[in-house]
């Protein structure tokens, strides 16, 4: 950026992308830095080659303009795109209420003690379709090692085996789960079938004893040894 006392200038150097046979453009901004109206004309070593608009103006106090300066489409480039094309910007403090139908020449007159600020830019060329960088570690002719789409369906690959060493222990956790609680289950079950066994067990020996004057019955014996072996069955299975 370039200051003064009335204007600061951005850019300080005027960069036109450069094609043969195509208009180029670039944007200059004027930003007006005092409490007075500043008048500013833009003038070029080459105008038949450059269109400025606008060329001459008033900015304002605390505001910006905007100026576009279109470079006519070139036969031919030059050698190594160097230009020597020079632009001047004139600011000079302007009466308040001017418009740019007051700007005359003889503003920036530089007679009678007059302050006028100039600034100089310079013209630069740049390519408009700039070489794409060699992927490094890729010949001349051959093609790069890795492409964007083999990257992405490696990328997806590995995305996948990620999901799948998470499902994998999950479904794993889940079955032994599923294991355990059918165990559950059924010991619970044993363990119900086992009691209610041991409460007929005490019916049938109260019932038994109330029959019998002494001693144990065959068919007492009887039922506690298929009771005992019932019990242990479950027992087993739990």
């Amino acid at each position: 950026m370039a200051t003064g006392d009335l204007l600061n200038i951005h850019p300080t150097e005027l960069k036109f992308p450069f094609e043969v046979k195509k208009q180029s453009s670039c944007c200059m901004q004027l930003s007006n830095k005092t409490n007075n109206n500043v008048a500013f004309k833009v003038k070029t070593t080459n105008p038949k080659k450059y269109c400025v608009r606008p060329n001459s103006g008033i900015v304002m106090p605390g505001t910006t303009c905007s100026v576009t300066i279109t470079m006519q489409a070139q036969r031919e480039a030059p050698p190594d795109l160097q230009c020597k094309d020079k632009f001047l910007v004139q600011s000079v403090a302007a009466p308040n209420g001017a418009t740019t139908k007051d700007i005359t020449p003889e503003m920036f007159g530089k007679e009678d003690g007059k302050v006028v600020e100039e600034f100089k830019l310079r013209v630069v060329y740049i390519p408009a379709n700039p070489p794409s960088p060699v992927p490094e570690g890729s010949e001349e002719g051959s093609p790069p090692r890795g492409s964007s789409l083999e990257n992405g369906n490696q990328d997806v690959q590995l995305l996948d085996a990620v999901c799948r060493s998470f499902e994998e222990p999950k479904e794993k956790s889940s079955g032994a789960w599923s294991a355990i609680s059918k165990l559950t289950v059924e010991k619970k079950t044993a363990l119900e079938q086992t009691k209610n066994l041991q409460l007929e067990l005490e019916l049938m020996r109260k019932q038994i004893s109330k029959n019998s004057s002494g001693g144990f019955s065959v068919l007492f014996m009887l039922l506690v040894g298929i009771s005992g072996i019932l019990i242990g069955y479950f027992i087993k299975r739990s």
